[in-house]
């Protein structure tokens, strides 16, 4: 689903972005956006001096005063200029000093120059920011336009991505200095861990590029159909250890392993280890924003080039993925460290997809005019803004450059003597795309790969499919292709519990972090990528310890190491499993005040007494003084929440479907998916939307080695989603003893966010 936005004035014609905007998104939301990745820059430049601020250490890289005016530069350029009555440039020099790329708009200062403007000083620079600062707000505190709107979120990405290139050139300034000083000696490492395994892919027609709603760059789309054939891919990066073992097989003397290109350069610039590495009597050490640190064995490889990353993959028997094999990987959840890491080479040589056009005008520069003689690199680095990269994201520098935080992964050529070490992703790669319900009771289950869990399943296929009325537990959606799906259902337009309640969150968490107690505890109870709680960190900054749950390793590993990086002081106990059974806090955090967090209306995929039951666990876990905080759906009109279950796109009908693909690949069965209908009914007397599978036609169903008859129009019944009055609310909280102490409920379509107390005297 996109939109293609065309704006022409002044003989420029913008066609850049990919990009549905969010109906709700208003001007105030746009300027609150705006604010916070300016703030961001300064911030970042914080711990520098005058003096680091101007160095340019090489013709890559800029000085960092001189990314806080481009920045800036082009707010003024693209939109207040043309869009802001009255505006009068800050300094009219400015336009040829801080100009980068954009032969459009007339000559600029070469860029091996930038770090010879000693002036204007760093003081005029955040006195032009602040001139530009002042001037985007009086234009985003009236309504927009979509193209306005448009040109603000290309220039958000485009300081995002400058944020991330001013931490990768001060590295390498500092780099440069024989007194190695720390940027940030609390910068976070990587985190090390075990070496990778590589999963199978069968072949597979998929599709590749941008979908959906949301924000992405033009040579992101448009998303096309990629054949694949059959092949391995790695779940992990390569790792130090690993690297070692290839410079003492001589990786960096051996001509045959490399490109001609990357072995004249190697031997042109004396390249004997990875950028940042060096050598003493103790062993090994790279150079990082924290400073000289040893280097660890067990962590992921950082800031290698295409050339060494080739060479590396010919010597280990494998070779470099796709970009569409890694985005087809990806996005079924077969990949650990896919952000957050290293930014990972691909084969893929950076060209532009079918059906691309660059557009004309100074804006139609931004990607384009770069296609050629680059690699795509996919997924994202630690020095990444949160929420900046995507599946689809293409990042791309030239095959010599290594200053970039850049790694990793292998894959292979599909041979059946490897046999891969997991199932991977077998079969056919079922629907993309689709959406599903907030997330099921036991939504993070993990898919069943081990013997005793495909065996939990079959009974539970089994069990469900000979009851009168067939029905499975929603947890059986969310293999690796459900997961990926869920997610994808979050953009869709008519599905508006997500976006709804994180308005609603962002609203209200000034409210909620004023009752919550001085080093008190927050424990989130099915917590994923944990975005919604950096609504409550922030607004509670007295909070000193976070208890993320989740089933999924891989997913607590990641949402813990982001939030250290923007979180120093907070204490991050990550707690693995499932959080319907009973678990027991880390015992550090155990004495101190607890508030729990259970968002996305996840209770409403409890059938009332296993709503009660959880509920009363969480009290048992969180002991007589907390208190909770649930997000719960709201009753509301029929039309639309049908509507957020059975999306025009048919993306939710995908999701639904993926369970009979997901019988099929993993219990031997035969539903052909063509012979059932998606469908979406709202029970009133319930009140529960609820989602069923229903047969088309008379038929006959074979899976885990049972035949089950289906009648048509009779239903496989696969996930209820209550809703709540704010009474019916109350009333199942009283019933596991606790009491709503405050309620806030969005605008329409309704939301509600509960706080919970322990009723006194209540038995949990």
């Amino acid at each position: 689903m996109y939109i293609r936005i065309i704006y022409e004035e002044s003989n420029m014609n913008l066609h850049t972005l990919a990009a549905v905007s969010d109906p709700q998104a208003g001007a105030t939301d746009l300027l609150g956006r705006y604010l916070s990745v300016r703030r961001r820059t300064e911030a970042l430049v914080a711990p520098l001096s005058a003096e680091d601020m101007v160095v340019q250490a090489m013709a890559d890289a800029s000085p960092a005063k001189w990314h806080l005016a481009h920045t800036a530069w082009f707010f003024e350029t693209f939109l207040l200029q043309n869009h802001l009555d009255g505006y009068r440039p800050f300094d009219d020099s400015f336009g040829y000093l801080f100009n980068s790329y954009y032969e459009g708009l007339g000559a600029r200062q070469p860029r091996p120059q930038r770090g010879l403007l000693t002036r204007p000083d760093s003081g005029r620079v955040l006195a032009y920011r602040r001139h530009v600062d002042q001037a985007m707000r009086e234009l985003l505190q009236g309504k927009v336009s979509g193209a306005v709107e448009q040109l603000v979120l290309l220039g958000l990405a485009h300081e995002e991505q400058h944020q991330e290139l001013l931490l990768m050139d001060v590295l390498y300034l500092f780099s440069q200095s024989p007194l190695r000083p720390a940027y940030d000696a609390r910068w976070p490492q990587a985190a090390p861990g075990r070496r990778g395994r590589f999963l199978r892919v069968d072949a597979r027609l998929a599709e590749q590029g941008h979908a959906g709603a949301g924000f992405a760059f033009d040579h992101e789309s448009p998303r096309h159909p990629v054949w694949l054939q059959g092949y391995d891919i790695s779940d992990r990066l390569v790792t130090n250890g690993e690297w070692l073992d290839f410079m003492a097989a001589g990786g960096y003397t051996r001509a045959a392993l490399w490109l001609t290109d990357g072995w004249d350069q190697l031997r042109q610039e004396g390249w004997q280890a990875p950028l940042y590495w060096q050598r003493d009597a103790d062993g090994w050490s790279r150079m990082t924003l924290a400073g000289l640190v040893p280097l660890d064995p067990a962590a992921p490889l950082l800031h290698v080039s295409y050339y060494e990353a080739a060479a590396y993959a010919l010597w280990a028997g494998a070779r470099l993925p796709t970009e569409a094999e890694w985005e087809t990987a990806a996005a079924a959840g077969l990949l650990e460290q896919v952000d957050g890491v290293a930014w990972q080479w691909t084969a893929s040589a950076y060209a532009a997809y079918p059906g691309f056009r660059a557009a004309t005008g100074a804006v139609g520069e931004y990607n384009g005019k770069f296609m050629a003689n680059q690699m795509v690199l996919r997924g994202g680095a630690s020095v990444t803004p949160d929420g900046h990269s995507r599946l689809s994201y293409r990042n791309f520098y030239r095959p010599g450059q290594r200053w970039m935080v850049s790694g990793l992964r292998l894959a292979r050529d599909r041979d059946d003597a490897h046999g891969g070490d997991l199932g991977g992703l077998g079969g056919a790669a079922g629907p993309r795309g689709a959406g599903g319900a907030e997330g099921a009771a036991a939504a993070t289950a993990a898919p069943a790969a081990d013997s005793a869990s495909r065996r939990a399943f079959a009974a539970d296929v089994i069990a469900g499919l000979s009851a009168r009325q067939k029905s499975l537990s929603p947890k059986y959606f969310y293999d690796a292709i459900g997961s990926a799906l869920f997610e994808a259902i979050c953009l869709t337009p008519e599905y508006y519990p997500t976006r709804t309640e994180t308005a609603l969150l962002r609203e209200v968490a000034a409210d909620i972090g004023a009752g919550i107690a001085d080093g008190a505890v927050l424990v989130e109870f099915g917590s994923g990528a944990s975005d919604k709680t950096r609504l409550l960190l922030d607004a509670a900054p007295q909070i000193a310890a976070y208890v993320p749950i989740d089933i999924s390793v891989d997913a607590l590993d990641q949402a813990a190491a982001r939030l250290a990086r923007h979180y120093p002081a907070l204490q991050v106990a990550p707690l693995a499993g499932d959080f319907t059974a009973e678990l027991s806090l880390p015992e550090p955090v155990r004495p101190r005040p607890k508030v729990g967090f259970f968002p996305g209306s996840t209770i409403g995929n409890f059938t009332p007494p296993q709503a009660v039951a959880f509920l009363r666990s969480v009290r048992r876990l969180l002991g007589e003084d907390a208190t909770l905080i649930v997000g719960a759906d709201v009753v509301k009109d029929e039309a639309t929440l049908v509507a957020a279950y059975d999306d025009a796109a048919g993306v939710t009908a995908g999701f639904n479907k993926n369970l009979l693909t997901r019988i099929n690949r993993e219990l031997g069965g035969d539903f052909d998916l063509d012979a059932f209908a998606h469908e979406a009914r709202w029970n009133a007397a319930l009140q529960r939307m609820e989602m069923h599978l229903v047969s088309r036609h008379d038929q006959i169903v074979n899976a885990a080695g049972h035949a089950f008859a289906f009648k048509a129009g009779e239903s496989l019944h696969s996930e209820n989603s209550h809703k709540f009055t704010a009474a019916s609310f109350a009333a199942l909280a009283a019933q596991a003893g606790w009491h709503v102490r405050q309620a806030w409920t969005s605008a329409a379509p309704q939301f509600a966010v509960y706080l919970l107390t322990p009723q006194d005297g209540a038995a949990a």
